[in-house]
């Protein structure tokens, strides 16, 4: 089954950062699965899982669940990834904005409608919104860690220019909670309708200080060549899924519009499915069931909603698919 990758060298700032607080640095990494060869380099690709396990792990071992929000506030994103020099290397925020969406994917697989950017700006009367696109699924870690990454670069490059007003998050308040005013600084809208961060208009014009075409260009050519091999390790049944999981609550799923949005035929895609040993049914079906491991795995989420994320009409549907994956039900499979 394909799987969700992610750049190394968040992994290693996160790592780093959790042993400053106290946390023992081989005891985190054997969790994680991971190696020193595997954090060597920060271009390298580690499974999201094994990062998810490494914050887990973590916030275990400091009894801290704020710890990857206070990460990312106290931390920066240029000594991570490529796409944190190009955004310093921009010369606005919405031309940087840009950068963030065309080289997301050098951070980490994230799934998303087709065609549809991680992060977008609406205007709504005199209010600025950057929305994030991610599917809200109830894990609060990726939205929060994902607006405060914003938040941390603008407190440090224009501390006189405030970026933060207000944010709406879909999840309900996480355990560290009360500590949001001191974090955030703003105020705060749980079980919203969207994952939102308002922010201040100033920075729709305001050009930024950093912007070197020469320096932009030598940053963005290095990342043009990440994504050209990214892509050329792809796999149709990879290409399926990343368009499978923006839908997936959904329950039905058409083949022939996710060939569209491939740019292939429905006979095409059925062809390249059956070349790789797979059907559609059949990476649809496994998809299912790897995500419900996952959100079960995090008790973010109860059973009805995990049957609801994963696009079954009725709990017992999904009861049943469990029953057929594990031999276990939901419930069971959560006491063991």
């Amino acid at each position: 089954m394909a799987e969700q990758t992610m750049a190394a060298g968040f992994a290693t700032a996160f790592l780093d950062y959790a042993v400053e607080q106290g946390a023992p640095r081989a005891p985190l990494m054997a969790a994680a699965r991971l190696s020193d060869a595997d954090l060597a380099d920060q271009d390298n690709r580690i499974p999201v899982t094994a990062y998810q396990t490494l914050i887990g792990a973590g916030i275990e071992a400091t009894g801290d669940t704020s710890l990857l929000l206070r990460h990312v506030l106290e931390t920066r994103l240029e000594t991570m990834s490529i796409v944190g020099q190009i955004v310093h290397a921009s010369t606005s925020f919405p031309h940087s904005l840009e950068q963030l969406n065309r080289y997301a994917r050098l951070m980490a697989d994230v799934p998303l409608a087709a065609g549809r950017d991680r992060f977008e700006l609406l205007h709504e009367g005199e209010a600025v919104w950057l929305v994030d696109h991610r599917p809200a699924d109830g894990d609060w870690m990726s939205t929060e860690a994902g607006f405060a990454r914003f938040i941390s670069e603008f407190r440090r490059s224009a501390p006189e220019y405030p970026f933060e007003l207000a944010l709406d998050v879909t999840y309900a308040p996480p355990p560290h909670a009360n500590r949001y005013p001191e974090l955030f600084r703003v105020p705060v809208t749980f079980r919203a309708a969207r994952n939102a961060l308002r922010i201040n208009p100033v920075w729709l014009q305001e050009a930024f200080d950093g912007g070197k075409d020469y320096v932009f260009g030598v940053f963005t050519r290095h990342a043009d060549s990440l994504l050209e091999e990214l892509a050329s390790n792809d796999s149709i049944r990879a290409a399926v899924e990343a368009r499978m999981l923006a839908d997936l609550h959904k329950g039905t799923l058409s083949m022939d519009r996710i060939a569209r949005d491939l740019g292939v035929s429905r006979q095409t895609l059925y062809r390249r499915l059956k070349d790789e040993g797979v059907t559609f049914a059949q990476v649809h079906d496994e998809l299912r069931h790897r995500m419900a491991m996952d959100y079960l795995s995090a008790r973010k989420v109860s059973v009805g909603e995990t049957a609801y994320l994963l696009g079954f009409s009725e709990a017992s549907a999904f009861v049943r698919a469990f029953r057929r994956w594990t031999g276990a039900s939901p419930t069971a499979w959560l006491a063991d």
